[in-house]
């Protein structure tokens, strides 16, 4: 089946593309920041075709490593951005391991000539930088696609503002470079939820489920969307790992950028599902997932489901 690099393939959703990879019949090798702390990677062992499995040392923000990463494998998969909500210097943890990171990567791969596949995990905030506030211009119900013009404002988080620009540095890449032998193809997520594969705690996107479901406010993002009772659009972990497994295995998809979403609903709806308890609202279709539902053949999990599959 050919060889996946997966940088960031021990993560929340990295752990899920690995498994994907590797339940496919792939040779899969995963990026550790730091090959000593094997608790962050450990789960991965116990996948099915683990012996398929390996495990190397990476910073993206070393052009030479990441030359050795890629260089043997034909599809390359980099979900190694960081996401965190709290940062004392948004420069050093945001910024530069996001964009720069992205524009090494995007140099390396131009001069891999093994690798035919790369797939960028990119964000929702990559089409709005206010998520999960409405962009500017448009209405809490209003609906958001692929179709409407990203919006970024300096006044929104950090993380956001950094993969909105990450991804612009992805569409100049793709349209300065017409002759590449390389497919490069996005997939931007909403709120990600879902089980995790390991009992890791560094994860920002099992931490807002816990902190949700037991409604705890350690900083101003979470206490505003527990006073607003904002609508977030969320999606099942497993969907994202299936969008981006087709992502990186359907042809023909060069320089798209897929929304991987399924259902919006209120902190308040969202704290009742994590507790076992049914919404009070019926859930809203926000971010259109038509596009990934059509070309990449991705059927949505109901978020009920996916709170169920974080409780089992």
């Amino acid at each position: 089946m050919g060889k996946v690099g997966i940088i960031g393939g021990s993560g929340f959703i990295g752990s899920y593309v690995t498994k994907q990879f590797l339940n496919n019949g792939f040779e899969v090798k995963v990026s550790s920041t730091d090959i000593s702390k094997k608790e962050k990677y450990q789960h991965l062992k116990k996948l099915y075709n683990s012996d398929r499995l390996s495990i190397s040392e990476l910073n993206v923000e070393n052009k030479e490593q990441l030359k050795s990463f890629v260089e043997d494998c034909d599809i390359v998969i980099h979900s190694g951005t960081p996401f965190q909500l709290d940062t004392e210097d948004p420069k050093r943890d945001l910024f530069d391991p996001t964009i720069k990171g992205t524009e090494n990567f995007l140099e390396v791969i131009r001069n891999a000539p093994k690798v035919k596949k790369a797939v960028l995990v990119a964000s929702v905030a990559v089409w709005n930088t206010n998520f999960p506030l409405p962009a500017e211009g448009k209405s809490a119900s209003d609906n958001f696609s692929e179709k409407d013009t990203p919006f970024m404002s300096e006044e929104s988080h950090p993380y956001a503002q950094a993969k909105f620009i990450a991804n612009q540095a992805v569409n100049a890449f793709i349209e300065k470079h017409l002759d590449l032998d390389t497919e490069i193809v996005s997939v931007s997520p909403v709120g990600v939820m879902g089980k995790s594969l390991s009992d890791r705690e560094d994860s920002t996107s099992t931490g807002l489920q816990f902190l949700f479901k037991n409604k705890i406010a350690p900083n101003p993002f979470i206490q505003m969307c527990y006073d607003l009772d904002v609508e977030f659009a969320l999606v099942n972990v497993k969907d994202v790992a299936r969008g981006i497994y087709k992502a990186g295995t359907l042809n023909g998809l060069h320089g798209k950028n897929y929304l991987l979403s399924s259902e919006s609903y209120c902190v308040s709806d969202m704290t009742l599902m994590l507790n076992n308890k049914k919404p009070k609202n019926k859930a809203k279709i926000i971010y259109q997932n038509e596009l990934a539902d059509r070309e990449l053949g991705i059927p949505f999990q109901s978020i009920q489901k996916t709170f169920q599959q974080y409780n089992s």
